[in-house]
């Protein structure tokens, strides 16, 4: 290994002694060189470039997922927005907020979600890399915008790594803040749907015997 100078920088030969530039005296750096090799300097020097390769990965994964899915047309960005609105005009601006600035939203499946099987699918998230999915049936099959936030909401919560369970429940027991409700909403395909699958995953919200439903948010 050769000698660099700390007072001129200059390359010495690894046998130098003195620096031919200045004269500095180079007996010390031996010290220096093996100190800076020591075990913990190497460690940490491991586990910096495995972290920065780590990054790397993680971050060649999400181009991966982004680009091999569509973007959104211009009429169905316009669609999510006014969803997004009206989930920000009832109160629940961190969801707003999160699929506002911190989602990407794709049109069809990307490789991963290819790979899933799913059956009559509105939107799906790939949490923790933030990218909603919204399917055909999302602007085709939905009612309204209102209908449209419902679902925003739950893959809202999906987004802050929310399971099943917890989405359901969720966006049942906040339907009524939202203005989804069953007064205006109980007749409609997607209101049926939902209440059946918060049945199924989050059965908690359905065990109160005041009503003929069991609906412990009516």
């Amino acid at each position: 290994m050769n000698k660099k100078c700390f007072q001129c920088n200059l390359v010495n030969y690894a046998t130098a002694e003195i620096c031919k530039r200045c004269n500095a005296n180079l007996s010390n750096l031996h010290f220096a060189e093996t100190n800076s090799n020591s075990p913990k300097s190497n460690i940490l020097k491991r586990a910096i470039i495995c972290g920065v390769v780590c990054l790397f990965v993680i971050f060649g994964f999400y181009l991966s997922l982004i680009g091999s899915a569509k973007r959104l047309n211009l009429e169905e960005k316009q669609t999510v927005q006014r969803a997004i609105n009206i989930i920000e005009q009832k109160g629940f601006s961190r969801e707003a907020f999160m699929l506002d600035y911190l989602t990407a939203f794709r049109g069809n499946d990307n490789w991963l979600n290819a790979s899933i099987e799913k059956e009559n699918a509105y939107a799906a998230t790939n949490f923790p890399f933030e990218i909603i999915t919204l399917y055909p049936d999302f602007f085709n099959k939905t009612n309204d915008d209102m209908e449209r936030a419902a679902i925003l909401l739950h893959e809202a919560q999906h987004l802050k790594g929310a399971d099943e369970k917890d989405a359901y429940s969720f966006v049942w027991k906040n339907k009524r803040k939202l203005g989804w409700t069953a007064e205006l909403y109980g007749q409609t395909n997607i209101y049926g749907k939902v209440g059946e699958q918060t049945k199924e995953f989050a059965p908690d919200v359905f065990k109160c015997d005041w009503n003929e439903t069991g609906d412990c948010t009516q």
